[in-house]
């Protein structure tokens, strides 16, 4: 149960985005590789307050992700029915939601380890980037999903840990709520629970 915790505490790290940064096919694997090894040495820094640690992590990761991406999948067919305005406000609640949750299990970590080990084409606008948290006892296998956002950009859109997608989880957490309550009750619910 403890390195589920640690688990998720580190695939939480590559959750945030911008969009400001191009990532390229050939490079998926090196940047990916870098930016990992900088997350891990910052968690391992002893002299810095969490919210220190927080802030440079943010930083760094900001570039990877595409949030709004993950946010119409996690909402599913529901996605569809909202204005650009209501987007706009679910997507900046699922994102506070998901950095809270990274923030709550940050003293979690004690020096896991991840380990890069194959990127695969599954189709020309789909990638898979396969790699193992590893701890004293354990090895995770965890899956980053790329899709093509433009002709020199490759961004994430899901994570798979153990075979569970982060994304399929929340849309089944989202789609049982929203078959009771509407979806301003789902926005007060979110915006509670980033509190």
């Amino acid at each position: 149960m403890y390195m589920k915790k640690v688990l998720f505490l580190l695939i939480s790290l590559f959750v945030f985005s911008n969009n400001m940064f191009a990532l390229e096919e050939s490079k998926i694997k090196e940047i990916m590789q870098a930016k990992i090894d900088t997350v891990i040495g910052i968690l391992q820094e002893k002299t810095q307050t969490k919210l220190e640690k927080t802030k440079k992590i943010f930083f760094i990761m900001d570039e990877v992700f595409d949030y709004k991406v993950m946010s119409q999948i996690a909402l599913g067919s529901d996605w569809k029915n909202l204005s650009n305005k209501q987007k706009e406000e679910f997507t900046k609640l699922f994102e506070l939601k998901l950095k809270n949750s990274y923030i709550d299990k940050l003293d979690l970590y004690t020096n896991q380890k991840i380990e890069i080990d194959d990127l695969q084409k599954l189709n020309p606008k789909r990638i898979k980037l396969l790699t193992y948290l590893i701890g004293k006892d354990d090895k995770y296998e965890i899956e980053y999903k790329f899709f093509k956002a433009t002709e020199t950009n490759w961004l994430i859109y899901d994570v798979n840990i153990i075979g569970v997608s982060i994304m399929q989880t929340y849309r089944q957490e989202f789609s049982g709520y929203l078959k009771n309550n509407s979806f301003k009750d789902l926005l007060v619910s979110l915006s509670g629970s980033n509190k």
